[in-house]
């Protein structure tokens, strides 16, 4: 009797464990989404304003040629990094592609004492990417191969 009752005990915690990561894996998938949508959300401001964009980049001292590169380097890194942060099999590479953009951004636009209000949710969000990549669930987000695998 003492057998079969641990039996029965071991697999109600293997199927709460499945359980468990499964809904681990579906907040990793929420919080990578939200914290993309964030960067998302800038594109059309930069894009639909661009020259007006690329002013404000040169009026921090950058001339005005190397603001507009700039500019459209921010915007296939945040374009790309947040694809990668959603969609990719490593996330690391969309987190630390953001990172790239989000960094220098505060450090250049947002360190001026009277632009505080912006500075805190930059360095939060710079926290949640490193999160990201730390704790990572690389793998979360199925490819098309692995599912065509399975089906085979």
């Amino acid at each position: 009797m003492g057998f079969g009752s641990a039996t029965k005990a071991s697999a109600t915690p293997s199927l709460l464990l499945n359980r468990s990561i499964s809904v681990s894996r579906a907040l990793d998938v929420l919080g990578r989404i939200l914290i993309a949508a964030l960067f998302v959300n800038a594109l059309p401001g930069k894009i639909g304003n661009f020259s007006g964009t690329a002013s404000f980049i040169a009026s921090k001292g950058i001339p005005e040629p190397l603001a507009s590169a700039l500019l459209i380097g921010a915007i296939v890194v945040l374009i790309v990094g947040s694809v990668f942060l959603v969609f990719g099999n490593n996330t690391i590479l969309g987190a630390s592609l953001l990172l790239i953009f989000l960094v220098p951004t505060t450090l250049i636009f947002h360190t001026n004492p009277l632009d505080l209000p912006h500075l805190f949710p930059n360095l939060a969000v710079i926290g949640a990417l490193i999160l990201a990549m730390t704790r990572s669930t690389a793998g979360s987000v199925p490819s098309f191969r692995s599912l065509r695998a399975r089906r085979r």
